[in-house]
């Protein structure tokens, strides 16, 4: 026989047999009773091809883009073979990432538990074969002197103001006013 219960225990209510009375099988408790009720699991995560995607291990580890949209990127992380969804760091610009993309560069990638895999850098891991500049304002500044060469040509600017061009052929055109001053002129 069951007793009846003064107080509520974690919000089941109260079963209250009268004495002389058994309990129904409405009336008892069972350990599913006191359990909370499950729901249905959350889906694993995926991965950008479908497959379930792991978590990766907390860390900092480099990956190759696969893809890059607005502020997030398709990465594979070195040693995986399942791409995965990254967000770009605030700091970094998607045009260096696209930029790591179609140059073949890797990216460094900061893994949390539970976040999303942050990119927060591109990697230049050989010599480039060609390297493109391309701002509003270009600078370049040297204490003693700059040296622009190529093959038998160069230029060469010193920190005293001399100026040298030198090459096997030299030509100079104007669409408007070509103007040469100076104190002297020399031609050969």
């Amino acid at each position: 026989m069951m007793r009846a219960h003064d107080k509520d225990l974690d919000g089941l209510g109260n079963v209250t047999v009268e004495p002389g009375e058994e309990a129904t099988p409405a009336s008892r408790l069972s350990i599913d009773d006191l359990l909370p009720q499950s729901t249905s699991p959350e889906p694993a995560p995926r991965g950008a091809d479908g497959a379930p995607a792991r978590a990766p291990a907390a860390g900092t580890r480099t990956a190759r883009v696969l893809d890059v949209a607005g502020r997030s990127a398709t990465i594979v992380l070195r040693g995986a073979t399942a791409p995965l969804e990254a967000e770009l760091a605030p700091e970094v610009d998607p045009e260096v990432i696209a930029d790591a993309q179609a140059n073949g560069d890797l990216v460094l990638v900061e893994c949390c538990e539970g976040e999303a895999p942050l990119v927060v850098a591109a990697l230049t891991t050989r010599k480039p074969r060609e390297i493109r500049l391309q701002a509003t304002t270009v600078s370049i500044e040297a204490d003693e002197e700059v040296l622009l060469r190529s093959g038998h040509g160069a230029v060469r600017i010193r920190q005293d103001g001399d100026i040298e061009v030198i090459g096997s052929r030299i030509s100079a055109a104007s669409r408007g006013l070509f103007r040469l001053v100076g104190r002297i002129l020399r031609l050969n």
